[in-house]
């Protein structure tokens, strides 16, 4: 049972970043729908007034969500692209940053330079 771990383009499918963003779009139109009662018996002139609001709140979201996306997978370094995901993203690499067990967690808050 070999599991390899996906590479970041895998995971980073533009079919699926488009994918994300209708289902938001598809999400927001729904809700302006329901919030604007397109679904319930109102004047004539109202259902067409929801539509179009529907419409275009679904087409700002669409592209609020893209773009936002979109700009967040240029923070990723091209050079890891074709690397392995073996390990969270968002941990350091080096594990300098934690302190040494042996010294006195009191000594050192309390800045005495003996510890």
């Amino acid at each position: 049972m070999s599991h390899e771990s996906p590479t970041r383009r895998d995971l980073m499918k533009p079919l699926q970043l488009l994918g994300l963003a209708f289902a938001a779009a598809l999400f927001a139109g729904i809700v302006t729908l329901v919030s604007m009662g397109f679904f319930q018996q109102r004047a004539p002139g109202e259902a067409e007034r929801a539509v179009v609001m529907a419409l275009i709140i679904a087409g700002v979201s669409f592209i609020a969500v893209l773009l936002i996306v979109s700009l967040l997978l240029l923070a990723v370094d091209p050079a890891q692209v074709t690397k392995q995901i073996d390990r969270p993203v968002l941990f350091d690499d080096d594990d300098s940053d934690t302190p040494d067990q042996d010294q006195d967690p009191d000594a050192a808050a309390s800045g005495d330079p003996k510890a």
